[in-house]
């Protein structure tokens, strides 16, 4: 049986944009799961309005990382059907025209070399009309994909872009526990422990809603940069790697090798 990609998409309290937005996957997706993170605004009734779409729905709000966790759950529970997972996030700053593109080079990759993770990155290639990203999230962002790329042996320039495609044969290797925004950093260095192969692809630079909260301590840039860096630690203390080059960071005094 021919196998199809599934599109998730996390959603939280998105009425002013869900239906625009799965309107457009759906032109472009072969599946959809909409993972619904306990929305109490209008989403649910929405969703109910929008045929040829799966829906899971978290009672309460868990957070960004739990809504990806269960639509890495539901492809692996279901790979029979699906090859590759692609996420996308549902506020409009990703474009669904690039899905196609991402499922395609997902699965032209030789089977002895596969793709495990294929990432969105809004810093890989200037578009034009590129937005301009918040200063505290850009700051953030390059220090956090530098200390990656530095500790982990990657050349990532976006750490934290929402689209991505996944080979759902890779995902079972992933143990999320970090069900906030965090959890993109378990990936990679979860990846990294396992010789994931993974690669970078350009999109666009889009942010509709600057204002937008992380949710608690999070919105302090200082406070949210210093848990990141707590989530990197212990992920690598976890996967068994330990410090063994002060020099390799110039901003911090540890680094990680096997």
């Amino acid at each position: 049986m021919h196998r199809k990609a599934l599109v998730a998409l996390p959603v939280f309290n998105e009425e002013r944009h869900v239906i625009e937005v799965l309107t457009e996957v759906r032109k472009y997706a072969e599946a959809i799961l909409v993972v619904d993170d306990g929305s109490s605004d209008r989403t649910p009734e929405l969703l109910k309005e929008v045929s040829g779409i799966e829906v899971l729905t978290h009672p309460e709000n868990r957070g960004y990382g739990a809504a990806l966790k269960s639509a890495f759950d539901y492809a692996v529970a279901h790979q029979a059907e699906y090859d590759v997972l692609v996420t996308i996030d549902c506020d409009g700053q990703h474009e669904p025209t690039l899905l196609p593109n991402l499922v395609r080079q997902m699965r032209e990759r030789p089977a002895d070399d596969p793709i495990d993770m294929l990432s969105g990155s809004r810093y890989l290639k200037q578009f034009d009309g590129a937005s301009i990203p918040p200063e505290d999230r850009r700051q953030i962002n390059v220090a956090v994909t530098k200390r990656i790329n530095e500790q982990l042996g990657f050349e990532l320039t976006d750490a934290f872009c929402g689209l991505k495609a996944y080979r759902v044969e890779a995902l079972a290797k992933f143990n999320v526990t970090d069900l906030g925004y965090a959890m993109p950093l378990q990936l990679w260095v979860q990846a990294a422990a396992e010789g994931m192969k993974i690669v970078e692809f350009p999109v666009p630079l889009v942010y509709l809603e600057e204002e937008r909260s992380f949710g608690g301590s999070l919105d302090d840039a200082i406070k949210r940069k210093a848990y990141y860096d707590e989530v990197l630690d212990r992920e690598m203390q976890a996967a068994g790697l330990t410090c063994c080059a002060s020099e390799c960071c110039n901003d911090r005094t540890d680094s990680y090798c096997d």
